[in-house]
């Protein structure tokens, strides 16, 4: 009978633990809906949709002189004379230095007897008088001749290969020139000729612009020294390969300087109209800076999951940013607060 009572109260005892126990679980189980209700972060989202814009590129570059030359002759050899200084204007064809003269003069007097002698055997060859072969070699002999004065007078005449300045000079007359580099470029030079009636600057553009980029392309110039003025300009050169640690491929761009208002060596803005295009806009405000960096990204709205997008931004219109690459068309993006958000952190969309 004892051992009867004693079998009842345990199992009083086991139902009553169990049923603890369920309650607890049940307990538990509310408590943990409630904590992630209440981890859930409140945010307002938007569809990203492509809007029509018209499409520019804006770039910063240094411009330098459309042609520069670094003049010198062929041969170390003495100065006779230089017939410019730095800031004189000069034109194509204008002798600028002249050389020693005595190899020029031997050279002339050469082919001067050269020429003395084909002009008589060709008069012998009318009248079939002389072998062929001797009067091959005294041609072969004058043409040679021809083609070594020229070059020594090319060497002993400087003259300027186009319309510019004269921007160096590192000689005086009587001086010699080694032929040792004595510029800042690391070339030999006796002076150095820019042109700035043209100039030209060079820009690294994305290679995401590259089928857009075209020869002929007009762009806009504008400087801070004259802020109410805009200079013409057109791509006249396109590289042809695209830089593997940049991401990017170089364009020329050539300025028309009539006036000479531009100089080598000032700070210029070149704008590039590739026409109306859809782009893909979102608030600024919803952009967020990665702390240390000047990477930009925005969260994404997945099944109600905040995911963190780096993203590469364009040009600014207003209140929005133009986005290039990290986020398409039909994503949910958030746009208010993105900012109390981690990635991967619940949301709940208001």
């Amino acid at each position: 009978m004892r051992t009867i009572k004693i079998i009842n109260l345990l199992v009083a005892i086991s139902f009553i633990t169990f049923a603890t126990s369920c309650n607890s679980d049940k307990e538990n189980e509310v408590q943990t809906k409630e904590t992630k209700q209440v981890q859930a972060v409140p945010v307002k989202t938007m569809a990203i949709k492509s809007e029509l814009i018209n499409k520019t590129i804006s770039y910063t570059a240094s411009l330098i002189p459309f042609e520069e030359i670094y003049l010198a002759p062929a041969a170390p050899g003495k100065i006779e004379k230089i017939y410019v200084e730095i800031g004189d204007r000069v034109s194509k064809g204008q002798v600028i230095a002249t050389m020693d003269r005595t190899n020029l003069e031997s050279a002339r007097i050469n082919i001067a007897n050269l020429k003395t002698n084909f002009e008589r055997l060709e008069e012998l060859k009318k009248t079939n008088t002389i072998a062929d072969q001797q009067y091959d070699e005294v041609k072969a002999a004058y043409d040679a001749a021809k083609v070594s004065y020229q070059f020594l007078l090319d060497n002993t005449e400087l003259k300027a290969p186009f319309n510019g300045v004269i921007s160096g000079k590192y000689f005086e007359d009587g001086e010699t020139f080694s032929g040792a580099p004595n510029t800042r470029a690391g070339k030999a030079a006796i002076v150095t000729i820019v042109q700035i009636n043209k100039l030209k600057a060079l820009i690294g553009i994305s290679a995401s612009y590259y089928p857009q980029i075209k020869k002929g392309m007009k762009a806009n110039i504008s400087c801070d020294i004259y802020p109410n003025q805009t200079f013409e300009g057109e791509i006249y050169n396109i590289y042809p390969t695209i830089d593997d640690a940049t991401k990017t491929f170089t364009v020329e761009v050539k300025i028309n300087n009539p006036d000479l208002k531009l100089r080598p060596g000032m700070f210029a803005k070149i704008q590039l109209n590739l026409g109306e295009g859809k782009a893909i806009l979102v608030p600024t405000i919803a952009l967020i800076k990665q702390t240390g960096t000047n990477d930009l990204y925005l969260f994404v709205n997945k099944n109600n999951i905040a995911v963190k997008q780096p993203v590469q931004t364009g040009r600014l219109f207003d209140d929005k940013t133009e986005i290039l690459e990290g986020i398409n068309e039909g994503d949910e993006i958030i746009v208010e607060g993105q900012n109390k958000l981690r990635n991967q952190t619940t949301i709940i969309v208001k």
